[in-house]
């Protein structure tokens, strides 16, 4: 069989084996859609004005939900799972199979790609059917989506396993679950991005988060709240070049700290 067959073979053992852990789907796959229920039910007396400006709960933290996805499902997913593998030795025991390496990654690439898109489709779903937030109009917006989308994935990915290398598997969840989430208060994920102090704002900038949060608002969100940004408008060409430059440092990054064995052992 082909590298590309084995991959394909490969993605459908990862999605096995990550649908066996419950507390990785809850965590990474529906904590994002069971934030944007309670977010929408709780936070919608402070949008009483809806009928007017159009704005309600759902549709202003949609955006920031979507972005959270992208990270939890790609960069989280992949740092806590290729550190486990890698200390019960299922790396070195991969690696000592006929199967070759790129199909080990093209299976990690696949489970994040279908996840992601699951997770991004129940999103959408319920924001639509359950809270009537319009959805973009325009091709436009999609494509700004899609490229937004596949580089936040792309780039959480190979983040995710480089990362992977800094910790053990009993560390690296507060290694990874700690920094994580003082980014998504910062990148303007659960709190309005104008209400963080602007020394760190400049922080959250250094971030991939931030863009993709922004790159999201820019696609669900009017045009009119663009000037809350800090540049004053939504800068697409901008988000979209900061992510591909993130996604090339993370493919660099992988392919040279990516280790198959256990520190200390061979």
């Amino acid at each position: 069989m082909n590298t590309l067959a084995l991959g394909v073979d490969r993605t459908t053992v990862e999605l096995k084996m990550y649908s066996r852990e419950k507390e990785a789907v809850f965590f990474s796959f529906l904590f994002p859609i069971l934030l944007l229920l309670l977010f929408s039910v709780i936070f919608s007396s402070q949008f009483e004005d809806s009928a007017r400006t159009g704005m309600t709960a759902a549709r202003y933290f949609l955006p920031g939900m979507v972005a959270a996805g992208v990270i939890l499902t790609s960069f989280q997913t992949m740092a806590m799972s290729v550190a486990a593998e890698r200390d019960d030795g299922t790396l070195k025991r991969l690696r000592a199979t006929p199967m070759p390496p790129a199909a080990y990654f093209l299976g990690k690439v696949g489970l994040v790609v279908c996840t992601s898109l699951v997770q991004v489709v129940l999103l959408l779903l319920v924001a639509r059917l359950a809270f009537d937030v319009p959805l973009p109009d325009t091709g436009g917006r999609w494509l700004l989506f899609a490229g937004v989308f596949s580089l936040g994935v792309f780039g959480g990915t190979v983040l995710g396993i480089a990362y992977s290398s800094l910790a053990s598997s009993r560390s690296i969840g507060a290694v990874v679950i700690g920094p994580q989430l003082v980014l998504q208060f910062i990148s303007g994920v659960y709190i309005a991005f104008t209400d963080v102090p602007q020394w760190l704002q400049q922080v959250a900038s250094v971030f991939p988060l931030k863009w993709i949060a922004q790159g999201m608002r820019a696609v669900f969100l009017p045009d009119g709240l663009a000037s809350a940004e800090m540049a004053g408008s939504w800068e697409p060409g901008r988000v979209l070049l900061v992510l591909a430059g993130w996604a090339l440092a993370g493919l660099v990054l992988c392919l040279t700290t990516f280790t198959w064995f256990k520190r200390g052992t061979v």
